[in-house]
């Protein structure tokens, strides 16, 4: 049986979205969904809770991802293991694709291709992402498609997950890249921050994990896979690319520096885009 776990921290507005891909009428037992609700103050349990008997929910009051994500494993008992972002759209199909990729076993981790809804994001975002779209990043989809799938053995790579920001990051390398692949094929979608202002502070959140992975656990570096700025530099002979290049590259800049100066200042605040987070239309995910 294929397990799949989501944790969720107020996501109420967006879990039914996530879930309702997965549940078919009659229930299947083909997969076993379980949704760690963490540090919830909405009802995001009782939403989900509206899935049963197909969804197992838990409640923690402890609201952290990684504390999530083990108390999901400590109840999932199936493979291969889908951990799964609570507001993204995967296909019951998908989710079948990546489980199917594994048992052929000569890799350990999987992930989706990202699509990235820029749909009601600003025209500054969606030049951001029209920049991403050509760099090797946007082609990793352990980190930028909110799901990633591990095999038995794959998860016995590594015990807990460990108390991070980039649960995905460290999971990717604990892989070779020889270990682990990006599906063209199956497809997530992401809803990324609709303005300037939330894309930074997500992509500090981001920047600040890689290196609270890399700090914490640098034997890891030797995993990281290609890197961006060869592809970057290049984008730059194509003048017509120049006003999304100038985005791209100020928002990075901006993001690192504050995860750099964010790093040093100890305590972490948790910079989570609510934008994204409005419910679209059912017409709208299709």
């Amino acid at each position: 049986m294929i397990s799949i776990v989501v944790p969720a921290h107020n996501e109420s507005s967006v879990i039914a979205r996530t879930l309702s891909q997965w549940i078919t009428d009659p229930a299947s037992d083909e997969i076993s969904v379980v949704v760690v609700c963490n540090g919830c103050t909405d009802d995001t349990a009782s939403v989900a809770q509206g899935f049963n008997p197909a969804v197992r929910v838990v409640e923690s009051d402890i609201a952290s991802k990684s504390h999530a994500l083990n108390l999901g494993d400590q109840i999932s008992s199936g493979f291969p293991r889908i951990y799964a972002d609570a507001d993204i759209v995967l296909s019951l199909d998908a989710i079948r694709a990546l489980a199917k990729r594994l048992e052929l076993g000569d890799v350990l981790v999987v992930a989706p291709t990202a699509d990235v809804d820029l749909a009601r994001c600003s025209w500054l975002v969606r030049r951001y992402y029209g920049i991403r779209s050509r760099l090797p990043s946007s082609r990793e989809g352990i980190g930028g498609s909110g799901v990633y799938a591990l095999s038995e053995a794959g998860r016995r790579r590594f015990g807990q997950f460990p108390d991070v920001i980039a649960d995905d990051t460290y999971v990717r390398l604990q892989f070779g890249p020889g270990e682990r692949e990006t599906l063209p094929c199956v497809r997530s979608t992401v809803f990324p921050p609709r303005s300037v202002r939330q894309l930074i502070a997500v992509r500090t959140r981001v920047h600040r994990g890689t290196f609270e992975v890399l700090q914490r656990f640098p034997e890891l570096r030797v995993k990281k896979g290609e890197a961006n700025n060869r592809a970057l530099f290049a984008l730059f002979r194509e003048p017509h690319l120049w006003p999304g290049l100038l985005i791209y590259c100020y928002v990075n800049i901006v993001a690192r520096c504050r995860a750099t100066l964010a790093s040093r200042g100890g305590a972490y605040h948790w910079q989570r885009d609510e934008t994204s987070r409005e419910p679209l239309s059912a017409d709208s995910v299709k």
